[in-house]
């Protein structure tokens, strides 16, 4: 198999743990006999800083004709002062819109040899295994009108949906649940919001077309606590972009570290962007110490979501696992792993556990 990789490394950590999971997807490559062929854009701070914009007509179209698109991080205090269209965010923002990534998938498992540090208590958190399918492209963060009035005496954002835009993710939804435990909790807001409601109908009209799974209905306040005083409750979760946003930065805390947890945008061919879902940290860029099995982990979902090879995405989640079994972690971890390490040494300990794995085989 021969496929084309775009690499967005962006800013902060961004590029040591894009390089980590270039240099795992190349072993990856080798193992299998695939080529794996990559082309390195500017995107965020560092595109401001070359080109004068957060997103450069040359990134946006190499993306396009991409087979899948690796990012690291985006944004940094070096840009905060710019103004909105000038900030590196507004990049990612536009890189998802421009080329309908409208479906965001972020899986939360919980290692067993990490319970320690996770902030909930191992028995709380233990067998958690659950995804969050996110709304990506509407609601409140692109709606129109946007502004503020009467000499910013008055603010106005726009939750905006059509009834296609909700089909789509919804049925994402459910086919991700008919891939797992067939149980999918459907978070809104439907007691206050109209949005809501007819986000209710489409799921009761869609669920129609999967008898075999489950579907509960929740408001995304019981949701959020529910999360945290019992994860293990869930499968797949589908909702709208705010609540998405929310309710994924939360469940990402059940690991103990940010450092660890992948991200798929995708839209309705193959292509999508795979991110870790931490920031950019730019307070320790270039210190050798960012955890970079997030970005490695988001290139097994690509491997698996916009190539189709499981075996090879299971080869390097099965790497990751075998290495944090062993007691290796990075500085990020909330309890102190047996043996701490840099991102290099990670990334290396992940290269050598593929390679003996291909030995073996």
């Amino acid at each position: 198999m021969h496929k084309s990789i775009v690499l967005l490394p962006g800013d902060g950590i961004g590029p040591a743990v894009t390089e980590a999971a270039a240099s795992v997807l190349q072993q990856v490559a080798a193992n299998f006999s695939h080529t794996f062929t990559f082309h390195t854009r500017a995107i965020g701070g560092a595109a401001i800083d070359a080109a004068g914009e957060p997103l450069p007509a040359e990134t946006l179209q190499a993306c396009e004709e991409a087979d899948a698109i690796l990012l690291g991080a985006v944004g940094g205090p070096k840009w905060e002062q710019h103004p909105p269209h000038l900030r590196p965010e507004k990049g990612l923002l536009q890189l998802r819109k421009g080329i309908g990534l409208f479906a965001n998938l972020r899986p939360v498992k919980t290692f067993p040899s990490l319970l320690d540090s996770s902030p909930l208590k191992p028995e709380i958190v233990a067998g958690s295994d659950l995804l969050i399918v996110r709304e990506l492209t509407g609601g409140l963060y692109f709606g129109l009108p946007s502004e503020r009035r009467d000499n910013g005496q008055t603010v106005v954002d726009t939750l905006h949906y059509e009834r296609s835009e909700i089909e789509r993710i919804v049925e994402i939804g459910f086919q991700s649940a008919m891939l797992r435990n067939k149980r999918l909790a459907s978070v809104d807001k439907a007691n206050v919001l109209e949005s809501s409601k007819v986000w209710r109908e489409v799921v009761d009209e869609k669920s129609k077309d999967y008898p075999e799974v489950t579907v509960e209905h929740m408001l995304v306040d019981s949701t959020a606590m529910k999360l945290i005083t019992n994860p293990t409750y869930f499968d797949v979760i589908v909702t709208e972009n705010l609540f998405g946003d929310i309710l994924s930065d939360e469940a990402s805390v059940l690991t103990g570290s940010l450092g660890l947890l992948p991200s798929a945008s995708l839209r309705k061919d193959e292509l999508g962007l795979y991110e870790p879902v931490h920031g950019s940290a730019p307070d320790i860029a270039g210190k050798d110490i960012a955890n970079p099995l997030g970005a490695i982990l988001s290139a097994a979902m690509l491997l698996r979501y916009s190539f189709g090879l499981e075996k090879e995405a299971d080869s390097v989640e099965a790497a990751v696992d075998a290495i944090l079994t062993k007691g290796y972690g990075t500085a990020d971890m909330q309890a102190a792993p047996a043996f701490t390490v840099g991102t290099e040494k990670m990334t290396s300990l992940v290269l050598e556990q593929l390679q003996t794995a291909k030995v073996r085989a």
